[in-house]
């Protein structure tokens, strides 16, 4: 066991210096940490994202525009044919008015997240964009509503998004095509790269502990990361949801999420880390250990309050203070208490012209 730790610690520090893993590597880690490797791992990504960030962590405020999706991927919970979720679609006016709240309470970045509405044509996006950029031009938007055409994202580039979330699931075509029944992987990838190309800050990503998945999956992955370098990337554990194929399936492991965020942190040492609000449902300290372990985004949710519980994507999901940017304070003071600086800025990654880039 000590041989292990000995090599788990050499490839962290390999890392962390900035060379490239192998497939072999990255799953060895992973198939060999302990809870003495994790701290180690979780200690250095700490150090680096002080590094990168100070103590800043950045809020985005969320809002949930649709739970309606066209898609029947099996491990969500919005999939198109489960007819046990009461539907809802925003309007114009009530995304606007949830920016509004937002801009009062300081947010200056905005995450528009919703499924693949059909009912969400191109031109009803790019009117929201030009809505909110008309009504606050200092503020960035950011879009996380699934797969489209290079014309489509373009436009919305046009309109005024500013960065897009697209997390890309699993590198492994074996894995994407077990966990999807109507998405394409080539597609998939193809939407990111076309993303980087027009010029968006992209988000790519990852659910740890999806059915199926093993540490080569994961090895893939990192490598994927490790050469698409994202802007941001969301990490967070798989939790099941009863009205989905994989109903009888096993949640994914917070410690192996740390574990990821921690070498995604060393890997990538500028990237947008969000602690996601998954966490909170399998651990109830998770968004603190997550940032510890090198996070730096936090996304208070600013949907109408009577929806939020419709959003379900996954079971058990966590509506108290800590998730509502109606308590955006208790949010603050907990960043405070354990040492970080609540930053609500527009936040841009360094390479846009970030705060620790060229001046924001």
């Amino acid at each position: 066991m000590k041989h292990n730790f000995d090599e788990v610690k050499r490839l962290i520090n390999k890392l962390s210096e900035g060379e490239i893993l192998s497939k072999d590597e990255f799953s060895f880690i992973i198939d060999n940490y302990t809870e003495t490797s994790l701290d180690y791992a979780a200690d250095l990504a700490n150090k680096i994202r002080r590094r990168s960030f100070s103590n800043d962590v950045y809020l985005r405020g969320l809002v949930e525009i649709s739970n309606y999706c066209k898609k029947t991927c099996k491990y969500c919970g919005i999939r198109a044919i489960n007819k046990n979720v009461h539907r809802y679609r925003l309007t114009l006016a009530e995304i606007a008015e949830c920016v509004k709240h937002g801009y009062e309470l300081g947010f200056r970045s905005f995450v528009l997240q919703g499924g693949e509405d059909p009912k969400f044509t191109d031109e009803f996006i790019e009117s929201i964009l030009y809505e909110l950029k008309k009504n606050h031009n200092d503020i960035a938007i950011t879009l996380s509503i699934g797969e489209m055409s290079s014309e489509s994202y373009q436009k919305f580039y046009n309109a005024g998004a500013d960065r897009f979330l697209l997390r890309h699931e699993a590198a492994s075509k074996r894995l994407f095509d077990y966990l999807h029944d109507d998405n394409s992987y080539d597609n998939r990838f193809r939407c990111l790269y076309d993303l980087r190309e027009i010029g968006y800050q992209v988000g790519a990503g990852i659910m740890i502990g999806s059915p199926s998945q093993t540490s080569k999956d994961l090895a893939d992955d990192l490598l994927f990361l490790q050469e698409f370098k994202p802007e941001m990337c969301g990490i967070g554990p798989y939790i099941v949801h009863s009205e989905t194929p994989f109903h009888n399936e096993q949640s994914g492991s917070f410690e192996l999420t740390k574990l990821i965020v921690a070498l995604v942190r060393i890997m990538l040492p500028n990237c947008m880390l969000p602690a996601t609000t998954a966490l909170a449902s399998v651990n109830n300290n998770g968004r603190i250990e997550m940032l510890e372990a090198g996070a730096n985004v936090v996304m208070p949710n600013l949907s109408p309050l009577e929806l939020r519980k419709d959003y379900e994507i996954y079971e058990n999901k966590v509506f108290d203070n800590k998730e509502s940017a109606d308590s955006l304070e208790l949010i603050k003071n907990e960043l405070i208490e354990n040492g970080f600086n609540p930053f609500m800025g527009v936040g841009h990654h360094r390479e846009f012209g970030g705060k620790y880039g060229l001046d924001e």
